[in-house]
């Protein structure tokens, strides 16, 4: 009976249950406990597992560079960030309401910490994420032309919750790859929320994406539904500040 229980416990992939069973049924037989205690107490472990599972996928799944968090976040430090605006992005209203959230200051002030930390929190709270350095992307970007693969990027990243954007600033650009990144905020607008990092101002984009028009058409589909977070604060890297 053991083997066959243990056989169908493997079948069902109820592997928590499994490491469990035993000592759950010890402490039923010592606890008195009843038949829809000793169960509930089971499957809820089962639960807990699948969540924890769940989590450390879409956790990998997103290549977060480090797992940043908001409670971590040196706010004591960085007198530059609202830190009540942080903890309402922190709420993720913006993504139902797919708002974008841009992060500009210059280097070394937390701008990733900050953008880290939110997709960390969406996928804590069961959203599916993606982050991406800026030349990174641009990088795929470029590469999918040669194998006629970019509808098949951009369709993993306009669908995926939270995308992620870090360190856009002065890349050398061809005009294929902004084409096909105003594709992507254009197939993301109004649908799913885009956080990006920043050490320019919107008026320098033009200036590394090229194509004036192309780049306010953009910015305007980016802002529109967007909170600009200007971070003018003491660089976090240095260890006197």
């Amino acid at each position: 009976m053991k083997d066959e229980l243990e056989q169908l416990l493997k079948s069902l992939h109820l592997k928590k249950v499994a490491e469990l069973f035993d000592e759950e049924c010890a402490r039923a037989d010592t606890q008195k406990l009843t038949y829809q205690e000793f169960c509930c107490r089971l499957f809820r472990a089962q639960w807990q597992a699948n969540q924890e599972s769940s989590l450390a996928y879409r956790i990998k799944q997103a290549r977060l560079p480090e797992q940043w968090t908001l409670e971590t976040f040196p706010f004591k430090r960085q007198k530059g960030v609202d830190q009540r605006l942080i903890r309402s992005f922190a709420e993720l209203e913006f993504i139902p309401k797919a708002e974008n959230i841009v992060f500009m200051g210059p280097t070394g002030v937390g701008k990733t910490g900050l953008a880290s930390g939110l997709l960390l929190k969406a996928l804590q709270n069961g959203h599916r994420g993606i982050f991406m350095r800026a030349q990174d992307l641009f990088d795929e970007m470029y590469a999918s032309l040669a194998d006629r693969s970019t509808r098949k990027l951009l369709n993993r990243l306009a669908n995926v919750d939270v995308l992620v954007i870090d360190e856009m600033g002065y890349l050398n650009l061809k005009p294929e790859q902004t084409n096909i990144f105003f594709k992507l905020m254009e197939e993301r607008y109004r649908r799913r929320p885009t956080i990006l990092t920043t050490n320019l101002d919107y008026s320098e984009w033009a200036s590394f994406l090229g194509n004036k028009a192309l780049v306010d058409a953009l910015l305007s589909r980016l802002r529109h539904q967007c909170h600009t977070v200007k971070i003018d604060g003491p660089s976090l890297r240095d260890a006197t500040g």
